[in-house]
């Protein structure tokens, strides 16, 4: 039971790599959570967003997991962390519908 709270309760981010080189780990990303993500109906709820950071030499891709797709985060090894603000952000993976839901007041 506590797993599965945890994974409904936290945010997960995973570094993709420098920008230049990280268009491979998102198409994993997608490969795997696509068939979660239709098989849950395609819950409002369940998206990834990528984000470029200023990493310490150059750009950095960050993935960033909403609480309803923690199954997946888990399984690509990412990290529990706040939740991003919504700037900067877009959406990998998941509906448009979710920016309203995660996102309320931004």
């Amino acid at each position: 039971m506590e797993s599965a709270l945890h994974t409904m309760m936290y945010w997960y981010s995973k570094s993709l790599g420098d920008g230049m080189w990280a268009d491979g780990a998102a198409e994993e990303i997608v490969a795997r959570f696509q068939p979660r993500f239709e098989a849950a109906e395609r819950p409002a709820a369940m998206a990834v967003f990528t984000r470029h950071e200023e990493g310490r030499l150059h750009c950095e891709v960050i993935a960033y997991f909403s609480p309803a797709a923690g199954p997946v985060a888990q399984a690509l090894g990412a990290s529990p962390c706040p939740q991003p603000v919504r700037r900067g952000l877009a959406l990998l993976a998941g509906e448009e519908r979710c920016w309203s839901l995660l996102f309320p007041d931004e």
